[in-house]
């Protein structure tokens, strides 16, 4: 059912726009080629994805710090693997992820049509807990950054989704009001749950089609949000 009242749409960046599991396997695949030509990248990547969201989960809770966060998945995926590796090194990988993460900017099909889409009905906007600079190179970098009118990460708003403080801040920023504002996002605890708890309505995107209940509003696929939008 479309939605009638809603002005401003809001968007997570990574997972649901940004492939962040394909543009990561990448940057890791060239670092590994350059410096770690031993290490298989799809094995390695197959221990880091569930360290990775671990580690992202413990830090979104501010149960470890950024830098332990960069440190942590890898050291604990290399261990997993029982790859030797040292402490230096792990720095220098974790440095080097980061400037050529941005590099690689693979989106999710379906992106452009269904902003342009959006853009021609609502404002649109991204709040993101991912680092500031690294995010706004994504956005620029993938050419989607025009589209958003205004853009709030955790940096600026001094906490993290799903803290309803993000939520209130991308609204301020936004000009925007909770009755007329809507989320969408592919983590239900901190896209879906932290918007709705703080006041106003959410989308699923569930792309990997996971059992969720019933009144949970979600699509598979970018392009079915025209359903509801």
């Amino acid at each position: 059912m479309k939605h009638t009242t809603i002005k401003d749409v809001f968007f997570d960046l990574d997972h649901t726009l940004w492939d962040f599991d394909k543009n990561s396997e990448l940057t890791f695949a060239t670092i590994f080629n350059k410096i770690h030509p031993t290490i298989e990248t799809a094995a390695f990547i197959e221990k880091y994805v569930p360290i990775n969201q671990a580690c992202w989960k413990l830090y979104q809770y501010d149960k470890i710090t950024h830098s332990e966060l960069r440190y942590n998945r890898l050291k604990h995926s290399f261990d997993a693997l029982k790859y030797t590796i040292s402490d230096e090194e792990i720095e220098m990988i974790a440095q080097e992820y980061i400037q050529r993460l941005p590099e690689n900017n693979h989106l999710f099909d379906g992106t452009f049509e269904v902003l342009d889409y959006l853009n021609q009905k609502y404002k649109l906007h991204i709040i993101t807990n991912g680092f500031a600079e690294v995010q706004f190179k994504k956005l620029n970098n993938s050419n989607i950054g025009s589209y958003f009118q205004t853009i709030t990460n955790s940096e600026m708003a001094g906490v993290k989704k799903p803290n309803p403080i993000i939520f209130e801040y991308a609204l301020d920023l936004a000009r925007a009001q909770k009755e007329s504002s809507i989320m969408i996002g592919d983590s239900l605890e901190a896209d879906v749950e932290g918007a709705l708890n703080a006041g106003f309505d959410a989308i699923y995107f569930n792309e990997s089609k996971a059992q969720v209940e019933q009144n949970i509003k979600q699509v598979n696929h970018l392009l079915e949000l025209k359903k509801y939008l």
